[in-house]
């Protein structure tokens, strides 16, 4: 068991990040099987956030007065209860419940697991676990998801984390003693959690909406969209051996990182077309900015700051506060974009249809049967296949129908790929906003010390 106390924590901080965005791509099977609205569904990714965010300093502040293996097994055991919780939901209100409980037991076992990792690796290897399992966490978190609402259901996501978390339990009990809390010596890193929220914000539109367009607008399976979003965390992997080989300096990471989350959206927001070859390249230079981005700015946001315990929840609350600020900020804009696509797409819809080389009668049937699928789904992008399915043509007539559908589906997507750039293009300007913080904050430190360099050069020059 000794031997499986860090990996197990480890996978339990992995496992609580992951839940920001891990059901995304089980949303649209969410909204059929619980009977929600998609504002409803939303808070689903939500609340988790919002209570992850304003949980984590107090919580981390609770450790100060109790033994932190007791705290974080309770917290463990209290989100692998929760997560069976949000698997046997029956209604939207209960699983939005079930998720807020989660992320309050999410907060003590995610915060008390770095001073358990601490004690079993030491310091620097210690935070470079807990740091490396959040930033893995969070770039798979929608591929996981989707691969199981694909293979079994979106109740899935939630049962597979029980058992992970039930074996961390013992394991955060079986821990190495924790020496006594730090005095609290330091002020928040303001900066780089800024920094850090702004790019949490930004880094939702590549997390959140990708997953959305995938699958709600260009209408592919979650599983097909799970491989295809992918490319995300198998980037940000890859971005530290890269840093490692260049030997960056720790801001011209953060900035080169900043730069290619927003150049990544830029190219999600422009896509030539809705294949899904197109998405390759943008979310590679996310992944890559995300890898870049993140676990430096955590690791800038803790350096030398104790309770560690405490700036490492100060970290937690900056990303998750600034996931719902770009959920706040970005749902509404992407959801009135769709509505605003809608008028425009069913006038293309009908001058395809009166074009299509089809006798009249065929014509009006199709007609009806598009404008039932177009009201039906209002909101949403709609899937024309069974309306196309319900027609009864002959069979000289259904070459024609053949080819009226994949026009039509080629108008709806080209439609949804339009209504989704505008929201691309503001996480692009929040992760340029991140950039604008760390250039200013390098320009102001540099600053700083040329004013001491040249006070001190006084001061020998006096002496």
């Amino acid at each position: 068991m000794r031997r499986a106390v860090a990996p197990l924590l480890a996978v339990t901080v992995a496992l609580v990040l992951a839940d920001s965005a891990v059901v995304t791509l089980a949303l649209p099977d969410i909204v059929l099987h619980l009977d929600a609205s998609v504002t409803e569904v939303a808070w689903v990714l939500i609340s988790f956030n919002l209570v992850l965010g304003l949980a984590a300093v107090p919580t981390a502040m609770s450790f100060a007065r109790a033994q932190p293996r007791v705290l974080t097994a309770l917290g463990i055991a209290l989100f692998a209860g929760a997560s069976a919780w949000c698997a046997a939901a029956g209604s939207i209100e209960v699983l939005i419940t079930a998720r807020c409980l989660q992320a309050l037991g999410g907060a003590w076992a995610v915060v008390g697991c770095l001073e358990l990792l601490v004690a079993e690796r030491g310091e620097r290897r210690g935070v470079a676990t807990w740091v490396t399992a959040g930033v893995v966490g969070t770039a798979a978190g929608p591929f996981a998801g989707g691969l199981l609402t694909e293979a079994f259901s979106w109740q899935a996501i939630f049962v597979v984390q029980v058992p992970f978390a039930v074996l961390a339990v013992p394991a955060a009990l079986r821990a190495r003693a924790v020496p006594p809390a730090e005095p609290d010596r330091h002020r928040p890193a303001l900066l780089p959690n800024i920094t850090l929220a702004l790019m949490s914000a930004a880094l939702t539109a590549a997390l959140f909406l990708l997953v959305l367009l995938l699958v709600e607008g260009w209408r592919h399976s979650p599983g097909q969209a799970a491989l295809t979003v992918s490319v995300v965390p198998v980037a940000a992997l890859a971005a530290r051996p890269l840093v490692r080989l260049l030997r960056t300096p720790p801001d011209v990471e953060i900035a080169v990182g900043c730069f290619l989350v927003a150049g990544g959206l830029a190219g999600l927001a422009l896509p030539p077309s809705a294949d899904l070859a197109w998405t390759i390249a943008p979310q590679a230079l996310v992944g890559l900015g995300l890898g870049l981005t993140v676990d430096q700015l955590t690791s800038q946001a803790m350096h030398l700051r104790l309770p560690r315990v405490r700036h490492a929840a100060w970290t937690i609350g900056a990303r998750h506060l600034g996931v719902v600020v770009g959920l706040v900020v970005l749902t509404p804009v992407f959801t009135a974009d769709l509505m605003d696509a809608q008028e425009p797409a069913e006038v293309a819809i009908t001058s395809l249809v009166l074009d299509a080389p089809l006798p009249p009668q065929d014509k009006i049937a199709i007609a009806k049967a598009l404008g039932d699928a177009l009201v039906g789904e209002r909101g949403r992008v709609p899937d024309l296949g069974p309306a196309f399915d319900s027609l009864d043509l002959a069979p000289a007539q259904q070459p024609a129908a053949d080819r009226l559908e994949v026009q039509l589906d080629e108008q709806l997507e080209r439609a949804a790929t339009h209504a989704f750039r505008d929201s691309f293009l503001i996480g692009g300007g929040l992760a340029l906003l991140a950039l604008l913080v760390v250039v200013l904050t390098s320009v102001a430190g540099a600053a700083t010390g040329a004013v001491s360099g040249a006070a001190s050069t006084r001061r020998r020059v006096a002496s």
